[in-house]
Protein backbone atom coordinates (compact mmCIF):
# COMPACT_ATOMS: atom_id res chain seq x y z
CA UNK A 1 0.00 0.00 0.00
CA UNK A 2 1.67 3.50 -0.82
CA UNK A 3 0.25 7.11 0.65
CA UNK A 4 -0.21 10.35 -1.34
CA UNK A 5 1.70 13.08 -0.31
CA UNK A 6 -1.61 14.12 1.20
CA UNK A 7 -2.01 11.51 3.43
CA UNK A 8 1.53 11.33 3.56
CA UNK A 9 1.72 14.74 5.60
CA UNK A 10 -1.44 13.98 7.54
CA UNK A 11 0.16 10.76 9.06
CA UNK A 12 3.47 12.69 9.75
CA UNK A 13 1.06 15.60 11.34
CA UNK A 14 2.81 18.22 8.74
CA UNK A 15 1.52 19.89 5.30
CA UNK A 16 1.67 19.01 1.67
CA UNK A 17 4.12 22.31 1.35
CA UNK A 18 6.35 21.13 3.99
CA UNK A 19 6.96 17.89 2.25
CA UNK A 20 7.33 19.39 -1.14
CA UNK A 21 10.13 22.11 0.67
CA UNK A 22 11.63 18.74 2.02
CA UNK A 23 11.84 17.53 -1.36
CA UNK A 24 13.46 21.16 -2.99
CA UNK A 25 16.26 20.89 0.03
CA UNK A 26 17.38 17.22 -0.19
CA UNK A 27 15.91 16.12 2.80
CA UNK A 28 13.81 13.57 1.65
CA UNK A 29 14.14 11.38 -0.73
CA UNK A 30 11.15 11.71 -4.16
CA UNK A 31 8.99 8.45 -4.10
CA UNK A 32 8.25 6.16 -7.14
CA UNK A 33 5.44 7.65 -8.98
CA UNK A 34 2.14 5.64 -9.91
CA UNK A 35 1.48 5.15 -13.96
CA UNK A 36 -1.33 8.02 -13.47
CA UNK A 37 1.83 9.81 -11.93
CA UNK A 38 1.04 10.42 -8.78
CA UNK A 39 3.61 9.70 -5.95
CA UNK A 40 3.72 6.79 -4.20
CA UNK A 41 4.69 7.26 -0.49
CA UNK A 42 6.31 4.03 1.81
CA UNK A 43 6.99 3.53 5.07
CA UNK A 44 10.53 4.58 4.65
CA UNK A 45 9.16 7.92 3.76
CA UNK A 46 6.82 8.83 6.82
CA UNK A 47 9.98 7.15 9.11
CA UNK A 48 12.29 9.80 7.53
CA UNK A 49 9.63 12.79 8.24
CA UNK A 50 9.16 11.74 11.58
CA UNK A 51 12.51 11.90 12.12
CA UNK A 52 13.09 15.87 10.90
CA UNK A 53 9.91 16.52 12.87
CA UNK A 54 11.67 15.46 16.12
CA UNK A 55 15.03 17.07 15.58
CA UNK A 56 12.68 19.60 14.54
CA UNK A 57 11.26 19.36 17.92
CA UNK A 58 14.50 19.61 19.89
CA UNK A 59 15.81 22.58 18.14
CA UNK A 60 17.52 21.68 15.51
CA UNK A 61 17.49 23.79 12.55
CA UNK A 62 17.23 22.65 8.76
CA UNK A 63 20.80 23.12 7.85
CA UNK A 64 22.06 21.08 10.70
CA UNK A 65 19.60 18.31 9.99
CA UNK A 66 20.77 18.47 6.19
CA UNK A 67 24.57 18.57 7.59
CA UNK A 68 23.99 15.84 9.73
CA UNK A 69 23.35 13.81 6.99
CA UNK A 70 26.36 14.57 4.88
CA UNK A 71 29.15 15.89 7.27
CA UNK A 72 28.72 12.40 8.73
CA UNK A 73 29.06 14.01 12.07
CA UNK A 74 27.64 11.85 14.94
CA UNK A 75 24.19 12.08 16.15
CA UNK A 76 25.56 12.29 19.64
CA UNK A 77 27.94 15.10 18.95
CA UNK A 78 25.16 17.28 16.63
CA UNK A 79 23.12 16.66 20.24
CA UNK A 80 25.82 18.30 22.55
CA UNK A 81 26.27 21.15 19.87
CA UNK A 82 22.31 21.61 20.13
CA UNK A 83 22.37 21.51 23.90
CA UNK A 84 25.49 24.21 24.02
CA UNK A 85 23.07 26.54 22.18
CA UNK A 86 19.56 25.91 24.16
CA UNK A 87 21.77 26.58 27.27
CA UNK A 88 23.73 29.91 25.88
CA UNK A 89 19.69 31.20 24.88
CA UNK A 90 18.62 30.01 28.66
CA UNK A 91 21.35 32.26 30.11
CA UNK A 92 20.36 35.18 27.53
CA UNK A 93 16.75 34.79 28.46
CA UNK A 94 17.20 34.50 32.24
CA UNK A 95 19.38 37.95 31.92
CA UNK A 96 16.67 39.51 30.11
CA UNK A 97 14.18 38.42 32.87
CA UNK A 98 16.12 39.79 35.54
CA UNK A 99 16.53 43.29 33.37
CA UNK A 100 12.67 43.47 33.17
CA UNK A 101 12.13 41.95 37.14
CA UNK A 102 14.57 45.47 38.13
CA UNK A 103 12.72 47.54 35.51
CA UNK A 104 9.67 46.48 37.02
CA UNK A 105 11.09 46.73 41.14
CA UNK A 106 11.69 50.20 40.20
CA UNK A 107 8.93 51.48 37.65
CA UNK A 108 11.46 52.83 35.24
CA UNK A 109 11.18 54.23 31.54
CA UNK A 110 12.24 52.67 28.81
CA UNK A 111 15.65 54.73 28.27
CA UNK A 112 17.15 53.20 31.79
CA UNK A 113 20.31 51.64 30.63
CA UNK A 114 20.14 47.90 32.23
CA UNK A 115 22.38 47.83 35.31
CA UNK A 116 21.49 51.38 36.01
CA UNK A 117 16.91 51.11 36.72
CA UNK A 118 18.05 51.69 40.40
CA UNK A 119 19.51 54.79 39.90
CA UNK A 120 17.43 56.34 37.60
CA UNK A 121 15.83 59.13 39.45
CA UNK A 122 18.95 60.33 40.18
CA UNK A 123 19.87 60.65 36.35
CA UNK A 124 18.45 63.60 33.75
CA UNK A 125 17.32 62.49 30.61
CA UNK A 126 20.67 63.52 29.07
CA UNK A 127 22.63 61.88 31.41
CA UNK A 128 20.21 58.75 31.02
CA UNK A 129 21.37 58.82 27.34
CA UNK A 130 24.68 59.57 27.32
CA UNK A 131 24.86 56.61 30.08
CA UNK A 132 22.87 53.95 27.20
CA UNK A 133 25.46 55.60 24.40
CA UNK A 134 28.23 54.47 26.13
CA UNK A 135 27.34 51.43 27.47
CA UNK A 136 27.54 50.51 23.71
CA UNK A 137 31.29 51.10 23.10
CA UNK A 138 32.50 49.93 26.41
CA UNK A 139 33.89 47.35 27.58
CA UNK A 140 32.43 44.89 30.59
CA UNK A 141 34.57 46.10 33.16
CA UNK A 142 33.92 49.94 31.92
CA UNK A 143 29.77 49.68 32.39
CA UNK A 144 30.41 47.93 35.91
CA UNK A 145 32.58 51.40 36.48
CA UNK A 146 30.11 53.42 35.08
CA UNK A 147 27.08 51.69 37.51
CA UNK A 148 29.58 52.14 40.70
CA UNK A 149 30.23 55.80 39.73
CA UNK A 150 26.41 56.61 39.19
CA UNK A 151 25.45 55.30 42.51
CA UNK A 152 28.06 56.90 44.12
CA UNK A 153 29.24 59.75 42.83
CA UNK A 154 26.37 62.54 42.65
CA UNK A 155 27.76 65.42 44.64
CA UNK A 156 27.85 67.87 42.33
CA UNK A 157 25.26 66.87 39.79
CA UNK A 158 22.69 69.15 40.98
CA UNK A 159 24.48 72.42 40.73
CA UNK A 160 25.92 71.24 37.03
CA UNK A 161 22.44 69.70 36.22
CA UNK A 162 20.86 73.42 37.11
CA UNK A 163 23.07 75.36 34.87
CA UNK A 164 21.71 77.68 32.48
CA UNK A 165 23.66 77.55 29.04
CA UNK A 166 24.12 81.29 29.37
CA UNK A 167 25.76 81.02 32.56
CA UNK A 168 28.75 83.97 33.11
CA UNK A 169 32.28 82.74 33.63
CA UNK A 170 32.51 82.73 37.12
CA UNK A 171 29.06 81.03 36.93
CA UNK A 172 30.88 77.90 34.83
CA UNK A 173 34.28 78.50 37.12
CA UNK A 174 32.33 77.70 40.82
CA UNK A 175 30.10 74.82 39.59
CA UNK A 176 33.88 73.06 37.98
CA UNK A 177 35.73 73.91 41.17
CA UNK A 178 32.66 71.50 42.81
CA UNK A 179 32.74 69.20 40.23
CA UNK A 180 36.86 68.77 40.22
CA UNK A 181 37.17 67.12 43.28
CA UNK A 182 34.31 64.80 42.38
CA UNK A 183 36.23 64.00 39.40
CA UNK A 184 39.97 63.32 41.59
CA UNK A 185 38.13 60.68 43.58
CA UNK A 186 36.25 58.98 40.98
CA UNK A 187 40.04 58.87 39.09
CA UNK A 188 41.91 57.44 42.28
CA UNK A 189 38.75 54.96 42.66
CA UNK A 190 38.44 54.02 38.72
CA UNK A 191 42.28 54.83 37.01
CA UNK A 192 40.85 54.42 33.64
CA UNK A 193 38.54 57.23 33.99
CA UNK A 194 42.10 59.64 33.97
CA UNK A 195 42.34 59.30 30.40
CA UNK A 196 39.10 58.40 28.91
CA UNK A 197 35.45 57.41 29.90
CA UNK A 198 35.89 54.23 32.01
CA UNK A 199 36.78 51.62 29.26
CA UNK A 200 35.92 53.39 25.91
CA UNK A 201 37.73 52.19 23.10
CA UNK A 202 39.91 54.62 21.30
CA UNK A 203 37.91 54.69 17.84
CA UNK A 204 34.50 55.78 20.00
CA UNK A 205 35.79 58.36 21.61
CA UNK A 206 34.79 60.94 19.12
CA UNK A 207 31.09 59.64 19.43
CA UNK A 208 31.21 59.84 22.83
CA UNK A 209 32.42 63.87 22.41
CA UNK A 210 29.62 64.33 19.97
CA UNK A 211 27.13 63.08 22.54
CA UNK A 212 28.69 65.41 24.72
CA UNK A 213 28.05 68.41 23.05
CA UNK A 214 24.91 67.21 21.66
CA UNK A 215 23.53 66.28 25.14
CA UNK A 216 24.57 69.07 27.60
CA UNK A 217 24.46 72.46 27.25
CA UNK A 218 27.49 74.75 25.81
CA UNK A 219 27.85 75.99 29.77
CA UNK A 220 27.43 72.42 30.68
CA UNK A 221 30.33 71.32 28.10
CA UNK A 222 32.78 73.91 29.40
CA UNK A 223 32.27 73.08 33.57
CA UNK A 224 33.07 69.37 32.14
CA UNK A 225 36.00 70.49 30.61
CA UNK A 226 37.59 72.73 33.30
CA UNK A 227 36.68 70.34 35.88
CA UNK A 228 38.34 68.04 33.86
CA UNK A 229 41.81 70.14 33.81
CA UNK A 230 41.53 71.11 37.23
CA UNK A 231 41.39 67.13 38.62
CA UNK A 232 44.28 66.33 36.62
CA UNK A 233 46.11 68.86 37.78
CA UNK A 234 48.70 67.95 40.44
CA UNK A 235 46.25 69.45 43.56
CA UNK A 236 49.83 70.12 45.84
CA UNK A 237 51.61 71.44 42.93
CA UNK A 238 48.25 74.38 41.69
CA UNK A 239 48.28 75.26 45.31
CA UNK A 240 51.86 76.43 45.02
CA UNK A 241 51.35 77.99 42.39
CA UNK A 242 48.45 79.90 43.69
CA UNK A 243 50.47 81.36 47.09
CA UNK A 244 53.01 82.27 44.73
CA UNK A 245 50.86 84.49 42.52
Amino acid sequence: MAWSTRRLADLAGTTVKTVRHYHAIGLLEEPARAANGYKQYGTSHLVRLLQIARLRELGMPLSSVAELETSGETFTQTLRTLDSRIAASIAHHQALRAEIADLLRHRSDPDVPVGFADVADDLTPADRAMVMISARVVDEQGLQDMRAIAAHHQEADDAFDELAADATADEIQAVAARLAPVLRTIHEQYPRTRTSPPGVRRTSLQDVAQAVTELYNPAQVEVLRQAYRLATEDPEGSAEDTEGQ
